[in-house]
C-alpha cells in the first residue's frame, strides 16, 4: 500500500508556485520586467546623428558676394612682374629625371611661351645633379654660369649682412627655378647665394647651353627679349605699371602725367556646383512620418553632406581652390620643417589685415608643441561665441579638408577677406527657384515606376582671390612628432 505524499502539489496557478526566473535566469521577477513593459511604450528618439559634419569656418568667415550674372570678373591693374610657377618632372628611379617640357612656361622668363619643339629642346639639355646637405649651390658675386630646378629638397636663400652675419632671404623648394632672374642681363651675377639644408636633387643647364639655343630659335630670342623690356619698364613694388607722381618739389616744375593700366583679359569665375539626387520611397514618406518627418531627414543630412564637399572645393579645387591658386609669390616653405611662431610669422608679414589662418587640426597641434618647446603660450579670440586659438591677434581656425600627404606634410593657409580689403570672397547666387538655403535649392523631379521619389540637390558656389596677396600659403608643413 503506498502512502500518498504529504507535501501539496504545486501547479503555476498555485499561490505557492516558485515565481518565474528573470530574463538572465538570475533572482526571480515579481513585477513586469522592462522588455515586456517596452511593448507598450514609446521610445524617445535622437534625430538622425552624422560625424562627418565638421564646424565648415571657412563657409562661416567668408564673406560672400551674390553673383546674378553667374560670372564673376576681377579686374586688376596691369602687373608687369611675371608670377613664379612650379615646374614638375618625370621621375622613373634613379637618377632617370627628366623634366615636363611644357611645364617650363611656368618660369617668368618663359611664361607664355608656346613653341613646344623649343621647350622639349631645353628640357632634354638640363643634367640631373645629387647635392648633398650642407652644400652650396652658389655665393652671392660669382657669376650665372648655370640655370638651376630643385626636383627634391630644402635650399635657403641667404646673403651676408651689414656687419658680417648671414641673413636667410627664404627657402627654395621642389619645382622652383634658380637662375631666371638674370635673363637679358650681361655677365650676370648671383645676387645672392644657396644652400641645402637636407640631401636633394637638382637640374642644371649650364648659362652658355641656353644662350646657344637663344641664338639659334628667333622665337626664343623675340620672346625673351619682350620680358626684359616689360621688366625693365617702371613698376611699383608688387610689380604693377607705375603710375608717375611727383612729391615734395618746390616752384613750378612741370608735374608728370600718366594713367592707371589695367590687365587686358582680366581672369572670370564662373559658379561651379555640387550636386546629388535624393530619393525616398513613397511607402517610407506616407507611413514612417512620426515622430519624425523621414523626408526633411533625409533632407537635412544631404545638404550637410553638400555643405562639407563645398568647403572642401573651396580649398583643394583646382580652377578656383585655395591650395591651387594661391600665387607663388605668396608661398613660402617652412624654415625647418614642423610650423614655428617664425614661420607663422613670416606668413604674417607678407600682407596686411590678415583675418584668418586655415590649418589641419592636426597641424595646429604641431605648432602648439613648438610653441611649448620655447614656453610660448598662443592667445586666444572670441569668434561667434566660440573661443579659438590665436597667433599676433589672428584666429588659426581648423580646418580638416586641408591634406595632409603621404609624407606627412600639410600647409596653413592665411586669408585677408572682403571685396573693401581686396581681399578672398565666396562667389554663390541667392533668389535662385526652389531655394532652400542661400544658394541651394531642391527641386522635385517626380516619382518613377517603382514609387520613389526624386529630389535634386544643388549649391552653386565659387571663390575668388581679388589680388595676388590678399592670400598665402606655409607650405611643407611637418606635422608628425620630433624626438626631443
Amino acid at each position: 500500500m503506498t502512502v500518498p505524499d504529504s507535501t501539496p502539489e504545486h501547479t503555476p496557478d498555485s499561490p505557492t508556485a516558485p515565481a518565474p526566473a528573470g530574463p538572465d535566469g538570475d533572482a526571480p521577477l515579481t513585477s513586469l520586467g522592462t522588455r515586456a513593459a517596452r511593448r507598450l511604450a514609446t521610445t524617445t528618439k535622437s534625430a538622425p546623428q552624422m560625424q562627418a559634419i565638421t564646424s565648415r569656418w571657412l563657409l562661416k568667415i567668408l564673406p560672400w558676394v551674390d553673383v546674378k550674372g553667374g560670372t564673376y570678373r576681377v579686374n586688376r591693374r596691369l602687373q608687369l612682374r611675371v608670377g613664379r610657377g612650379r615646374v614638375q618632372f618625370e621621375q622613373n628611379g634613379g637618377d632617370r629625371v627628366h623634366v615636363v617640357p611644357r611645364t617650363l612656361t611656368e618660369l617668368p622668363a618663359l611664361r607664355g611661351y608656346s613653341d613646344t619643339e623649343v621647350l622639349r629642346e631645353i628640357a632634354s639639355r638640363f643634367r640631373v645633379r645629387n647635392v648633398r646637405a650642407g652644400q652650396v649651390l652658389f655665393e652671392a658675386g660669382q657669376p650665372v654660369t648655370e640655370a638651376y630646378l630643385i626636383v627634391h629638397g630644402r635650399f635657403t636663400r641667404y646673403t651676408t649682412g651689414k656687419y658680417g652675419e648671414e641673413e636667410v632671404l627664404g627657402v627654395v623648394t621642389d619645382g622652383e627655378g634658380l637662375g631666371d632672374e638674370a635673363v637679358g642681363r650681361a655677365d650676370p651675377l648671383w645676387l645672392g647665394s644657396v644652400r641645402a639644408e637636407t640631401a636633394g636633387v637638382v637640374m642644371a643647364l649650364p648659362w652658355d647651353v641656353l644662350e646657344d639655343l637663344v641664338e639659334r630659335a628667333p622665337s626664343l630670342a623675340a620672346h625673351l627679349e619682350a620680358f626684359a623690356e616689360r621688366h625693365g619698364r617702371p613698376m611699383n613694388r608688387k610689380g604693377e605699371a607705375e603710375v608717375p607722381v611727383s612729391a615734395g618739389h618746390v616752384g613750378e616744375p612741370v608735374i608728370p602725367g600718366g594713367f592707371v593700366d589695367y590687365e587686358l583679359a582680366p581672369r572670370e569665375y564662373e559658379l561651379s556646383l555640387t550636386q546629388t539626387v535624393l530619393r525616398v520611397h513613397t511607402r517610407v514618406a506616407d507611413l514612417f512620418n512620426d515622430p519624425m518627418n523621414q523626408t526633411e531627414q533625409q533632407l537635412r543630412l544631404t545638404v550637410e553632406e553638400i555643405r562639407e564637399r563645398q568647403e572642401w572645393e573651396l580649398v583643394n579645387n583646382r580652377e578656383f581652390g585655395l591650395l591651387h591658386n594661391i600665387d607663388h609669390a605668396q608661398r613660402i616653405s617652412t624654415s625647418s620643417g614642423p610650423p614655428t611662431p617664425d614661420d607663422l610669422d613670416e606668413l604674417l608679414t607678407m600682407r596686411r589685415k590678415t583675418r584668418l589662418f586655415l590649418a589641419h587640426p592636426k597641424t595646429i597641434a604641431a605648432f602648439f608643441r613648438q610653441c611649448n618647446r620655447r614656453g610660448l603660450v598662443p592667445g586666444t579670440v572670441n569668434v561667434d561665441g566660440h573661443e579659438v586659438p590665436a597667433w599676433r591677434g589672428v584666429p588659426v581656425f581648423p580646418c580638416g579638408k586641408i591634406p595632409i600627404s603621404a609624407q606627412h606634410t600639410s600647409s596653413i593657409i592665411a586669408l585677408r577677406t572682403g571685396e573693401k580689403d581686396q581681399g578672398v570672397v565666396g562667389l554663390h547666387q541667392t533668389g535662385i527657384p526652389e531655394e532652400f538655403e542661400p544658394a541651394l535649392n531642391v527641386r522635385f523631379m517626380g516619382i518613377d515606376r517603382a514609387a520613389i521619389m526624386s529630389y535634386l540637390v544643388t549649391a552653386y558656389y565659387s571663390l575668388a582671390i581679388l589680388v595676388p596677396d590678399a592670400a598665402g600659403v606655409l607650405e611643407n608643413v611637418q606635422v608628425g612628432w620630433l624626438p626631443e
